[in-house]
């Protein structure tokens, strides 16, 4: 996908403008110059200098090409189904994770990618609850990060 670099720029810009305007409300620590808002802002400021460099590199280099073109894979229904699926796989975990689970969820999003990516059923499905057993022992017992467990709660371990 070619998007002219003056878009981005301008998304690039209000994304850090943005977050410029967010920072200000950022408590101050007391008795210290330097507060949370710092850092970010910092970031901020170099994405906006940045972006504007991109806006201006953008609109030099356009020479009459379109601001948009769309890639050859946009005619392809299966590369076009795996990138909706890319898409929908972290929304579906964020609707889906508190009724059904890290376990479920986690299982279907990831099979679901590497069957739409062309790894035969069998070997995904195997894949995605390995990996999903590896995640939640690394983040639920290592980390002591809490998962949730929706439906399975009453087996919870």
């Amino acid at each position: 996908m070619k998007v002219n670099d003056a878009i981005l720029g301008a998304v690039f810009a209000v994304l850090g403008i943005a977050v410029l305007w967010h920072v200000q409300s950022f408590p101050a620590v007391h008795g210290q110059r330097v507060g949370p808002a710092l850092f970010p802002g910092l970031i901020a400021g170099g994405l906006i200098v940045a972006s504007f460099a991109l806006i201006v590199q953008g609109l030099r280099e356009r020479g009459g090409e379109p601001w948009f073109a769309a890639p050859d894979w946009w005619r392809s229904p299966r590369h076009v189904s795996a990138f909706l699926l890319t898409l929908a796989a972290p929304a579906f975990y964020i609707v889906g994770v508190g009724t059904l689970g890290f376990f479920v969820v986690s299982v279907v999003v990831l099979a679901s990618l590497f069957i739409v990516l062309e790894v035969r059923p069998l070997p995904a499905i195997v894949i995605a609850v390995v990996a999903t057993a590896v995640i939640w022992y690394a983040f639920y017992k290592l980390l002591r990060v809490p998962l949730p467990w929706g439906f399975l709660q009453a087996h919870a371990f």
